[in-house]
């Protein structure tokens, strides 16, 4: 892992109000990410943890706080800014894969790149190398409904590194996973950050993969603080 300073947390607070209910859902939350790290934050339901993880990507925004990219505040830029630092330094993995169930596995894993205005023959062509590459290149015409829960999360896996990301953001990504499926997804974040030298921060409620990560954070009543992952 590099000491290299890749994303910086300040002082992150998040409250929601909804008529006379207000919530607030993070109390100045503090997190550097270092270039290549794997780092899991753990938590109860309703801790915080995805909220922080959206505020991490542009897609929720901080009541108070900044969220600093390589020096840049994040929420100083335009929308079009915004929406180009997601596309291309940022991956997103979710518990629920949101693959295009119209398309089939070559297209969805192209499509970030598609979407930035690449070539199509060479997005297709690293499409299918990283969909080889997690053991799917017999699946590349297939679509989500033909393929198991794991193929369709390794395809989503490897959407998120279409455009080669700085920081991939992965929101319980075993969560719908049997053992088995879970350990392969495991193994391929790790082999994955090290090659493209990712970033990985990962929301989990699985004490077993947190616990493999370079790095455990436990997330408690909006607050951050360092601790080993438990169930």
């Amino acid at each position: 892992m590099s000491q290299e300073l890749l994303l910086e947390v300040k002082n992150v607070s998040k409250r929601y109000q909804e008529g006379s209910i207000d919530t607030q859902v993070l109390n100045g939350v503090d997190l550097s990410v270092y270039r290549g790290e794997q780092l899991a934050i753990v938590g109860t339901s309703g801790s915080g943890k995805s909220t922080l993880l959206h505020i991490m990507g542009t897609l929720d925004k901080p009541s108070a706080g900044q969220v600093l990219m390589q020096g840049e505040d994040l929420y100083q830029l335009s929308a079009a800014r915004q929406a180009k630092v997601r596309n291309h330094d940022l991956g997103f993995i979710y518990q629920f894969h949101h693959l295009l169930p119209e398309f089939t596995a070559l297209e969805n894993v192209a499509m970030p790149g598609l979407i930035q205005g690449l070539p199509r023959k060479e997005v297709e062509q690293a499409a299918k190398a990283l969909l080889e590459r997690v053991g799917l290149g017999h699946r590349l015409q297939h679509t989500p409904a033909e393929m198991s829960g794991g193929e369709r999360q390794r395809t989503a896996i490897a959407r998120a590194l279409i455009n080669q990301p700085k920081l991939v953001l992965a929101d319980e990504p075993t969560g719908n996973l049997d053992a088995a499926s879970g350990d392969a997804v495991y193994a391929l974040i790790r082999e994955l950050g090290e090659q493209f030298g990712t970033a990985f921060v990962i929301v989990t409620h699985d004490p077993k993969l947190a616990a493999r990560m370079d790095r455990q954070l436990l997330m408690k009543d909006g607050f951050l603080q360092a601790g080993q992952a438990q169930g």
